[in-house]
C-alpha cells in the first residue's frame, strides 16, 4: 500500500494532507526518513509519525459537528485559538480492546473534513477515515454543500438568482451552476460542489448581495437538523452509508 494511504488508513490525516506530512520529514520506514508518499509500505514496515509507531488502522469515526463562528477548522492552532477538534475534546476513548491503533485513554485522532472559514458557521464533519475524507472533498466526487447566507444590498431579484444558477464569473473562472432560491427576507440559500476559497461569498458578492452572515446547513446528504451550535454527534452506520451512498 502507497504510504500516504496507509497512513490515511491508519488516521493520521487525510490522503492529502498525509503527503505533506510524509514531505516534511515527520514520517520513518524502519527508523529511516522517508519523504515520498508513494513509498510501498504494509504493517510490517515500522511506520511511525513524530517517533510514535502506528500499530493499525484505527475504527473509523464520523462526526458532524455545528461549527461556531471564531472557531476554526484545523486540528491545532500555535496561537492558543479553538478548532473544531477542541470541541470534540470531550468523546469517549474506546481504548485498545476495541481500537489496535489506540492506547487507553486516548482520543481517537480526527480531523476535519474540508474547511469553514473561521467566520463561517455550521455543519462541519470530523473523522479518522482518510480515504472517505478525500472522496468527500475532492472535485471529482461533486458532493453538494448547502448554505444560507443573510445579506445585503437590499432584495434579492431574479436577476441575481438567475446568475447564481448558470454561473458566476470570478476572479480564478467560472463557477459551476449553484442551486440558488430565496429563503426570506434577506436570505439566501445556495447549494454548490466546488470548495473554491470563500467562494459562496464571492459569488454573493458578485451578484450584488455582500454576505452578512454566513451558515452551512447541509453537507451531501447530512443537514444540522436540531445540533446546537458548538454541539456535536458521532453519525449511525445508516448516516454513513448514506454518505458514502453519496459518492
Amino acid at each position: 500500500m502507497r504510504l500516504a494511504k496507509y497512513l490515511a488508513h491508519a488516521g493520521v490525516a487525510s490522503r492529502r494532507a498525509a503527503e505533506t506530512v510524509i514531505r516534511d520529514g515527520r514520517v520513518t520506514v524502519a527508523g529511516e526518513v522517508v519523504r515520498d508518499p508513494a513509498r510501498d509500505v504494509d504493517e510490517r514496515s515500522g511506520v511511525a509519525v513524530d517517533g510514535r509507531a502506528l500499530v493499525g488502522a484505527e475504527r473509523r469515526e464520523i462526526y458532524v459537528l455545528n461549527k461556531p463562528p471564531g472557531v476554526l477548522s484545523t486540528v491545532r492552532d500555535t496561537h492558543g485559538r479553538p478548532t473544531v477538534v477542541s470541541l470534540l475534546a470531550d468523546i469517549p476513548s474506546r481504548g485498545p480492546d476495541r481500537d489496535e491503533g489506540r492506547q487507553a485513554g486516548e482520543l481517537p485522532r480526527l480531523y476535519p473534513v474540508g474547511r469553514l472559514d473561521a467566520d463561517t458557521s455550521g455543519l462541519i464533519l470530523l473523522t479518522n477515515d482518510g480515504e472517505l475524507a478525500h472522496r468527500l472533498t475532492h472535485p471529482s466526487f461533486e458532493v453538494s454543500k448547502t448554505y444560507r447566507a443573510r445579506v445585503g444590498g437590499g432584495p434579492v431579484g431574479d436577476r441575481a438568482l438567475r446568475t447564481l444558477r448558470e454561473g458566476v464569473r470570478l476572479e480564478d473562472g467560472m463557477t459551476a451552476p449553484a442551486r440558488a432560491r430565496r429563503a426570506g427576507r434577506g436570505v439566501l440559500e445556495l447549494t454548490i460542489h466546488e470548495g473554491r476559497n470563500r467562494q459562496v461569498r464571492r459569488m454573493c458578492e458578485a451578484v450584488g448581495h455582500p454576505v452578512l452572515e454566513l451558515r452551512r446547513v447541509a453537507f451531501g446528504p447530512l443537514t444540522l437538523g436540531e445540533l446546537a451550535p458548538g454541539a456535536h454527534r458521532r453519525l449511525s452506520e445508516a448516516e454513513v452509508e448514506l454518505l458514502r451512498g453519496a459518492l
